[in-house]
């Protein structure tokens, strides 16, 4: 049951949630325990940009339940890993069973792994890069309290996109770019009144 106008849904135990968490236990288990509270960690952040930019096109369902399938294909998204992957590793991925047979989308993960560890190699990470930006273009605006309040793009996505581009990042538009900040918890979309709600990630983040 959704709570008229306000966003909230009731999940499998009766607790209001996001209204897009209730559609299913892969949904709710992914919106309790993971959306917005995402891993600190290179190879965990790799992942969750990955997969934000493999959602293109395709509901997060889908890319939920191909998501052990893509681990297995991209090597735990190991950035030095998958940066190694020649043309034949990219065919070779996309025959494997589950996984999301786009080429366009695989070719841009390992080209971003590429490029990752080119910055490894000046002391910059995802995360550096990322915290630089929140820092530089802080996420505004009051907490969502309704569905319709619930940005697809933000200033700070927007700032994370064009720096990524500039670095020659693929699939990383502002969509998809807003998406990672709100997987990994640098902002907090969860609309007010779900129980999954606990405010910004640190004190840069005014969300």
């Amino acid at each position: 049951m959704t709570a008229s106008g306000t966003g909230l849904a009731a999940g499998s135990d009766g607790t209001l949630r996001c209204w897009w968490a209730v559609s299913g236990p892969t949904m709710e288990r992914y919106h309790d325990e993971e959306w917005g509270r995402g891993p600190r960690d290179e190879q965990g952040l790799f992942e969750r940009l990955s997969l934000e930019a493999f959602q293109a096109g395709l509901s997060w369902r889908i890319v939920l339940e191909r998501r052990e399938a893509l681990r297995t294909a991209f090597v735990g998204f190991d950035p030095e890993a998958v940066a190694a992957f020649t043309s034949s590793d990219v065919v070779e991925t996309l025959t494997r069973e589950g996984m999301i047979r786009n080429r366009a989308k695989v070719d841009a993960v390992v080209a971003n792994a590429g490029l990752l560890v080119e910055l490894r190699e000046f002391g910059i990470g995802l995360g550096t890069l990322t915290e630089e930006v929140v820092a530089a273009h802080p996420p505004t605006g009051r907490p969502p309290r309704s569905r319709q309040e619930v940005p697809a793009t933000s200033t700070t996505s927007i700032a994370l996109a064009r720096r990524l581009r500039d670095l020659g990042w693929r699939f990383v538009g502002p969509t998809t770019a807003h998406a990672y900040l709100q997987a990994v918890g640098w902002v907090d979309d969860h609309v007010v009144g779900c129980v999954a709600r606990r405010g910004p990630r640190d004190a840069s983040d005014l969300r």
